[in-house]
């Protein structure tokens, strides 16, 4: 619902921010895809830098980094971000 009181200038600000708030939330969870998406390379030992053991776990933290920040992130801040009902 739209407050009668509110003005046109305000209504713009509240979409261009909404508008702000959705690239930013687009871009956590593309940007958690790819770490996750790297994780998993790198358990699979698909780079030179790292290898045996030490890849699956280094693969395993950094795919549980992108994970979190894929699921977890965008939540919290959407709840941060939420307009509070009046």
């Amino acid at each position: 619902m739209t407050d009668p009181e509110m003005t046109e200038a305000d209504r713009q600000a509240r979409e261009q921010a909404a508008k702000q708030r959705f690239i930013a939330l687009s871009l956590f969870r593309l940007s958690g895809i790819v770490i996750l998406v790297f994780g998993f390379l790198i358990m699979l030992q698909q780079f030179d830098f790292v290898s045996g053991q030490k890849a699956k776990i280094m693969g395993a933290i950094i795919a549980s980094a992108g994970m979190f920040q894929t699921i977890i992130v965008p939540r919290l801040l959407s709840r941060a971000w939420r307009t509070p009902n009046p």
